[in-house]
């Protein structure tokens, strides 16, 4: 079902239009436990994500501005043959640069936050964050911390507006149904 209206919001967008995804991930109860998480989710995420030329993930440097609610080392886990690089930069420095294939977005002010997803609207760029668990601010994927768990949303106008084509079985990806 969530599936279906994924597919239906990806064609027909709505303002800010968010699903809450069915997929969740189990946070380990140990000191690297939501570090391992997020890792994984973003991973997964980034992993059901095709570029307008059809490639994957594989190769793609992953641009962090602002702090991470909930890891300092982001280290995306994508499964397969999938690299990501990380590399942390201001706000200003990633408008800067043309190669930022991800954009994560942790703890900045609202007015960076705004600048980056204008910026990236119409460009090649997956979107995540982990402040806006709401997915109201424009980002593609909000992850969520629920107790004892990692969740995320998917915001279908934020992906509807751009190139980026997201594979709908992403809502599976932490191995939750849908």
């Amino acid at each position: 079902m969530l599936a279906s209206l994924f597919l239906i919001g990806a064609l027909i967008t709505t303002p800010q239009m968010s699903v809450q995804a069915a997929s969740q991930t189990i946070v380990e109860d140990n000191v690297d436990g939501m570090t391992r998480a997020v890792n994984r989710m973003v991973g997964g995420i980034v992993s059901y994500a095709r570029w307008p030329d059809g490639s994957a993930a594989t190769g793609r440097l992953m641009c962090l501005v602002g702090s991470p609610r909930l890891t300092e080392r982001m280290a995306p886990d994508a499964p397969g043959t999938a690299s990501v690089v990380v590399r942390r930069l201001s706000a200003d420095a990633a408008m800067l640069r043309t190669d930022c294939d991800i954009l994560f977005l942790g703890r900045m002010p609202v007015a960076d936050r705004r600048q980056l997803i204008a910026w990236v609207r119409g460009r090649p760029v997956l979107t995540i964050t982990d402040d806006d668990a709401a997915c109201i601010y424009g980002a593609m994927f909000c992850l969520q911390n629920r107790p004892a768990s990692l969740s995320f949303s998917v915001n279908l106008d934020a992906i509807g507006r751009g190139p980026m084509r997201i594979d709908p079985r992403v809502l599976r990806i932490g191995g939750g149904e849908s």
